[in-house]
């Protein structure tokens, strides 16, 4: 008897020192399924030395979580190219690693873009400013996450002075204007166009 009264009395305290602790069983599921394999907008860092060989090394800004991010590309310019060539030759490249498929590992990180429809660039017009490239879609019919990308891709490379700004013009003879990349426009593309304003050659 006085045995079956300690264990009656030694469960009663781990019930309670168990509520005190505040443990509770359950039958509810805690699995969370499993961890991310990769961080989002998150990538390894390249290989400059591999990326050089491959030709002129640049960054282009792709979209990932609503917001542009700047990945390592490479784009082709031959030696000796002129200047005013060079610069076409760059902005082309760019906006063809601007419209091509993110790579696999691009993709699982949550890199998209919407750069689209295999666009031509071309260099000034002879009213247009020295520095002036034209797109052979105008930059009024590109959805605000397109002009911003290549916006920030542009005004960021050697096609450009490198003040954070680049002339764009379209296939027609309307005056160019002049694009900023901003903040703003880095962080928040789809609701914040880039700042423009129109250019003359005076």
């Amino acid at each position: 008897m006085m045995n079956t009264r300690r264990l009656l009395t030694c469960s009663a305290l781990s019930a309670a020192l168990l509520t005190g602790c505040g443990i509770r069983s359950t039958e509810v599921p805690t699995d969370f399924g499993p961890a991310p394999s990769r961080v989002r907008c998150s990538l390894s860092e390249p290989n400059i030395s591999t990326q050089a060989e491959r030709g002129l090394p640049v960054q282009v800004f792709l979209l990932c979580g609503s917001q542009l991010v700047a990945v390592d590309r490479t784009v082709r310019v031959p030696d000796g190219t002129a200047d005013s060539a060079r610069r076409v030759l760059v902005a082309q490249g760019l906006l063809d690693e601007l419209e091509a498929t993110p790579s696999p590992t691009e993709k699982e990180a949550g890199y998209t873009t919407d750069v689209r429809g295999a666009m031509g660039v071309t260099g000034p017009r002879p009213a247009d400013p020295d520095e002036t490239l034209r797109l052979s879609t105008p930059p009024n019919d590109l959805t605000s996450y397109a002009l911003a990308q290549i916006v920030c891709t542009f005004s960021d490379s050697s096609a450009t002075e490198g003040d954070g700004s680049v002339i764009l013009g379209g296939p027609t003879t309307e005056p160019p204007s002049r694009y900023e990349c901003t903040d703003e426009v880095r962080t928040r593309p789809g609701s914040n166009e880039p700042p423009s304003t129109e250019v003359t050659d005076d």
